[in-house]
């Protein structure tokens, strides 16, 4: 376990020492701002159902798309490329501890991101005169989202990074990878022919893998189970498939 807590403080602080981090954190409270001050903007303008909050995290997948590759993509493809890789598995420690603390620094970090947007909230709720339209149960619930959720969109990128030592490639194979999970089953449940009877167990498949489904779940407050299991158990998959992937990539090196 030691030698697990020795990884991830190095992981942490490479990228707190790494300015790349600084502009990622500032381009994404910027973007996210934006679109804060976007959706206080419609709802001054005329009374919309829901709060700011649940229309706020409705753009979920701004950062996921985007953020989520860079926060990843040089984890381990660049480590092969450099051929640091090899070298720092020659140290008492396994492939698992090495590609796990990479995830939970990432994840971290991703953590981190989100939580600044509750700077947002603060604000709103504190400087606008807006309290009694600031519902904390979406918010609550939104956030929740944002952190179960991002157990596997976090491990999906570390494993487009496993895949490859070439962090651009890396990048790409994440966002194709997350677009599939979020957009793609959106646009599977629409099939026409998953309406025929015969089909009933993958259109309930589908159903449950709808992420905006999940998140307008979370936001009322209902949390369910399976969910979360789902969340849980696919970021376990990935970081296995990962753990898998740069093994392989190891023995063929």
């Amino acid at each position: 376990m030691r030698p697990f807590r020795i990884l991830l403080a190095h992981e942490l602080r490479m990228l707190l020492v790494t300015p790349a981090t600084y502009v990622a954190a500032t381009l994404f409270l910027l973007v996210m701002g934006f679109v804060f001050a976007g959706i206080l903007e419609s709802f001054a303008a005329m009374p919309q159902e829901g709060s700011p909050a649940a229309v706020f995290f409705q753009l979920f997948w701004l950062p996921v798309f985007f953020m989520v590759p860079l926060l990843t993509m040089k984890s381990l493809a660049e480590e092969r490329r450099l051929g640091t890789l090899e070298t720092l598995l020659t140290a008492p420690v396994t492939t698992a501890q090495v590609v796990l603390a990479k995830f939970f620094a990432a994840y971290a970090l991703y953590l981190a991101l989100w939580a600044g947007t509750g700077g947002f909230f603060y604000i709103l709720q504190k400087f606008a005169g807006a309290a009694q339209r600031l519902d904390h149960g979406p918010l609550i619930g939104g956030y929740l989202f944002i952190a179960i959720s991002g157990l596997l969109f976090v491990s999906v990128g570390i494993l487009a990074s496993a895949l490859t030592r070439n962090q651009a490639v890396a990048g790409i194979l994440a966002f194709v990878l997350l677009l599939a999970l979020v957009i793609g089953t959106r646009f599977a449940a629409t099939l026409e022919i998953l309406k025929l009877d015969h089909l009933a167990t993958v259109r309930a498949a589908v159903d449950y893998l709808q992420v905006f489904t999940h998140l307008e779940d979370f936001t009322r407050g209902v949390i369910d189970t399976r969910q979360v299991l789902y969340y849980f158990s696919g970021s376990v998959l990935a970081l296995i498939l990962g753990i898998l992937g740069v093994e392989a990539k190891l023995l063929h090196s």
